[in-house]
């Protein structure tokens, strides 16, 4: 058969794309969250799981209770240096491609906290790709967000490691 007559049987059957758009628009519609919430940004993090503002639209409903099983990190609330290192274990536990959001303003910069017990921004330990600004956050914010870090899946090469040269200070 030559290679007219194989067109001709296949149609519009086929269609030719980059391996790295597939494996993004999978991912687009895929992310599973964890929420690491300590304040009551995470209280506006379960108003937009809610019905009302439904964030399975948008394809993060399934959130997840384990590291292992999440490939985003939702940081709501203040952290303390004591809570620093677990937040860090956290992060090292999620298997890449894996992606941060900072929601509220204690996550972002430490909020009105500014002693010697509160960290002033969670990038001081862990990468961020979005912050959320707010004291809280709208579950609008948060939902935008997880829109942000879909549109940046778009740039993104499928099989590369993204954050491997971060150093946080709690790096071993």
């Amino acid at each position: 058969m030559d290679m007219s007559a194989t067109d001709h049987l296949l149609g519009d059957a086929i269609i030719t794309t980059r391996l790295d758009a597939v494996i993004n628009w999978g991912r687009q519609s895929s992310l599973w969250p964890m929420v690491f919430g300590t304040a009551c940004c995470a209280i506006e993090f379960m108003a937009a799981a809610a019905s009302r503002y439904d964030v399975s639209r948008f394809g993060a409903e399934v959130l997840r209770f384990s590291p292992r099983q999440a490939d985003l990190l939702l940081v709501a609330g203040t952290i303390s240096y004591k809570q620093a290192p677990i937040l860090k274990q956290i992060y090292d536990q999620m298997p890449e491609p894996k992606w941060v959001i900072s929601m509220g303003a204690c996550a972002c910069s430490g909020g009105f906290y500014d002693n010697y017990t509160t960290l002033q921004g969670i990038d001081e330990i862990i990468p961020v790709d979005v912050y959320v600004a707010g004291c809280p956050p709208r579950p609008e914010a948060a939902l935008d967000a997880i829109v942000a870090i879909q549109k940046q899946l778009w740039r993104e090469k499928s099989c590369e490691v993204r954050h491997e040269d971060f150093k946080g200070k709690f790096d071993a």
